[in-house]
């Protein structure tokens, strides 16, 4: 499995920003997909994430102010930021689950830079 990020960039306080993850490869055996982050001197954390069957998932601390989505004809999933804040600012990374009886995989895209300025 391939991912591919983008969307990330400068935004100022209070702005928007989209992350799109485009997935490529086996997928048809991923069981969902989902957004990290990773600030500076931090653990890479869940934003969200997106089962197979639709159901999402959201770190507390986001809940309303990040959405994400998925375009299963492109095989995309999409994370609306919206209200950022400067502690958003991090690296944010695509992720997709293999869920097995016995196994899990992980598979992570490069990260993308989210820089939000007060």
């Amino acid at each position: 499995v391939q991912l591919q990020a983008s969307g990330g960039g400068l935004v100022q306080a209070g702005g928007s920003l989209r992350l799109s993850c485009v997935a490529s490869g086996n997928i048809f055996s991923i069981s969902r997909m989902g957004w990290y982050r990773q600030a500076p001197g931090k653990q890479r954390d869940l934003v969200a994430f997106i089962t197979s069957g639709g159901t999402t998932n959201y770190a507390d601390s986001l809940k309303g102010r990040f959405t994400i989505s998925r375009n299963n004809a492109s095989d995309t999933i999409y994370l609306q930021m919206n209200s950022l804040k400067p502690e958003d600012t991090a690296v944010y990374y695509c992720n997709a689950l293999r869920l097995r009886v016995s196994s899990r995989d992980d598979f992570w895209g490069l990260g993308t830079q989210v820089t939000v300025s007060s």
